[in-house]
């Protein structure tokens, strides 16, 4: 029992000092040594839990993934409005990105070699696609460019992720995703469709918790 919890507490420290690594330098740029050396760890035991650096980084992705799809059910759990559910669902995604380096590792990792298999963006933008494909099929709104609008949320969060700053910042005023809710509060009174929401025509509204960024 202690040598398999020695193992899951060396297995834990490789996964997270990867994830910094994949996360800091890229995939190219990260080496097992390095990896090694942040987890304190030997790089022969390194190599007994994960044989190559591929193998490394396909577990990082798997865990970022992990905790992206777990936000995603958070999001769809709470049954809001298809407009609404998609700047909860940015929002939640860059303040993922902001504290969880696996996550962050991820994107990038996917970002500079696609996976099928292992794909960041697949756990979260088909969520985007069918929530607004619903508002544009909706008759209450029939004038929504759900493309449009998918592409706006989608690029919003591709294009946060790939400028994050990777260190911490003491101003919540300048974190990223107090960024984007500015940026939806700017955006949005143009982008919802007009009817929804009310009798009048008024812009969808943000998510309360979104204005009190």
């Amino acid at each position: 029992m202690m040598k398999q919890e020695r193992a899951s507490r060396t297995r834990h420290a490789l996964l997270t000092a990867a994830a910094g690594e994949f996360d800091r330098r890229g995939y190219a740029g990260a080496s097992l040594a390095g990896i090694a050396r942040a987890a304190d760890i030997s790089l022969g035991a390194l190599t007994f839990h994960f044989a190559s650096k591929q193998e490394l980084s396909t577990a990082v992705r798997e865990q970022g993934i992990a905790a992206t799809r777990a936000l995603v059910a958070r999001v769809t759990a709470r049954r809001e409005p298809p407009v609404e559910c998609v700047v909860s669902l940015t929002l939640g995604l860059v303040e993922l990105l902001e504290r969880d380096a696996s996550v962050r590792a991820a994107a990038r990792l996917d970002r500079e070699a696609a996976d099928t298999r292992h794909s960041w963006r697949g756990a979260w933008a088909p969520l985007i696609r069918r929530r607004l494909r619903a508002t544009a099929d909706s008759e209450s709104c029939p004038e929504t460019d759900a493309a449009a609008l998918t592409a706006l949320a989608v690029h919003l969060v591709c294009g946060m992720e790939a400028t994050l700053p990777h260190r911490s910042c003491p101003d919540s005023e300048h974190r990223t995703s107090a960024l984007l809710a500015r940026i939806w509060r700017q955006v949005l009174p143009q982008a919802a469709p007009k009817g929804c929401g009310g009798d009048i025509d008024e812009p969808t509204p943000l998510p309360a918790r979104a204005l009190r960024t």
